[in-house]
């Protein structure tokens, strides 16, 4: 999510509510948007981001910055403020994917528009303004997020897989829809975490909008059922289901 902001494909209006530390489901997003965003060519955008970096509480942002994956630009970047960091209170920092942002600013969740079909799959959550979508992709329900992870706006799908609430469960069911999109599917394929998920690793391989770089790679990883099953599947690409043959055919599993 923050690549997008980084190469300015984000919308004014989003940026101003990362500005205001809601556009981000954990500390290690709301803190490098916020630096991102301290020098954004908007000034009023700017001065947000500054007035919200003000506002972090200093003890549990010295304990970010103290943790050994915070980047020395970022150190830096406070330590012009007269923030340092905190490595002694860092070890006592909960695992990146359950941390909390330091600052809560998203706390209510837009409702859902009334539906008249019970089915999941005709929700009309896409009615919403993309700054509500984006609160619901984030925080919102398992539901939300299977409906929101095939939005047509890349930034809402990038916020589903941002989630804390996400779980491997949900990662290897999206890797089964067929209407996801292919930047979906390289998100999870570059995430070590995800891919020791055999499911994950499987249905990355499957999925025809697989960037192929990832799942030439993944293949070699599959048992020889699966393999064989690859062999004579005509959805996934040629290239893939070409090797997954030679691996089956030389006993590489």
């Amino acid at each position: 999510m923050i690549d997008f902001f980084r190469r300015g494909e984000v919308a004014r209006d989003v940026r101003m509510l990362a500005a205001q530390g809601a556009m981000a489901p954990r500390a290690t997003e709301q803190v490098a948007l916020l630096v991102l965003l301290s020098d954004d060519p908007d000034a009023e955008i700017q001065r947000t981001a500054n007035a919200t970096i003000g506002l972090l509480p200093l003890e549990p942002l010295r304990a970010f910055l103290g943790r050994p994956d915070t980047t020395k630009e970022m150190r830096e970047f406070f330590a012009t403020r007269g923030v340092e960091p905190d490595a002694t209170a860092a070890r006592n920092l909960p695992p990146v994917e359950s941390e909390e942002p330091l600052l809560d600013t998203l706390s209510e969740l837009p409702a859902e528009p009334d539906e008249e079909a019970p089915d999941p799959e005709h929700k009309l959550l896409s009615t919403l303004p993309v700054m509500d979508r984006l609160k619901l992709a984030m925080k919102g329900t398992r539901e939300q997020r299977a409906t929101l992870v095939r939005d047509a706006n890349k930034l809402v799908a990038a916020a589903v897989l941002s989630s804390p609430k996400l779980t491997e469960s949900e990662v290897e069911q999206f890797t089964k829809m067929g209407n996801v999109s292919e930047d979906v599917l390289r998100v999870i394929g570059h995430n070590r975490g995800w891919l020791k998920n055999y499911g994950v690793v499987l249905g990355l391989c499957k999925h025809p909008k697989t960037p192929p770089a990832i799942s030439m790679q993944l293949v070699h990883r599959l048992n020889e059922r699966d393999l064989k099953m690859l062999m004579t599947d005509r959805n996934i690409q040629e290239g893939l289901r070409v090797l997954a043959r030679k691996m089956a055919t030389k006993g590489k599993v």
